[in-house]
């Protein structure tokens, strides 16, 4: 069974960059594709933020494209989210999934393992 531990999160002002982390363990992370979801506050759902695939390609919501960038490193079977250029829009708890196949999805039920989430706090 997949487990994802994500961290990295913390209090930063507008304007600074926070790197997150996702630690995966129970599945390689090489054939999957991975994604990082986030829940605002006061928000019921979860958005989409960025997923990547096995081949890395990227695939960026809108809103956080120039400033967010997603890499994964395959011998310590992580993901990682380099968050520059942040604003207030951004507070939220971040979490990442792990897919259920190769192809990468907007769509939150197309991942799982989901970790205890990292908050991420921008203040102005």
């Amino acid at each position: 069974q997949v487990q994802l531990v994500e961290s990295g999160g913390g209090l930063v002002q507008t304007g600074g960059s926070l790197r997150l982390s996702c630690a995966v363990s129970g599945r390689m992370i090489t054939r999957i594709a991975m994604a990082w979801f986030r829940q605002g506050p006061g928000k019921g759902a979860r958005e989409f933020v960025v997923a990547i695939s096995p081949r890395d390609f990227a695939d960026y919501e809108d809103s956080v494209k120039g400033r967010f960038t997603i890499s994964r490193d395959n011998a310590k079977n992580t993901v990682a989210l380099q968050m520059n250029n942040l604003s207030a829009e951004d507070t939220a708890v971040y979490y990442c999934g792990a897919g259920r196949g190769a192809a990468i999805s907007r769509r939150y039920e197309r991942y799982t393992g989901w970790g205890q989430g990292t908050q991420v706090t921008v203040s102005s």
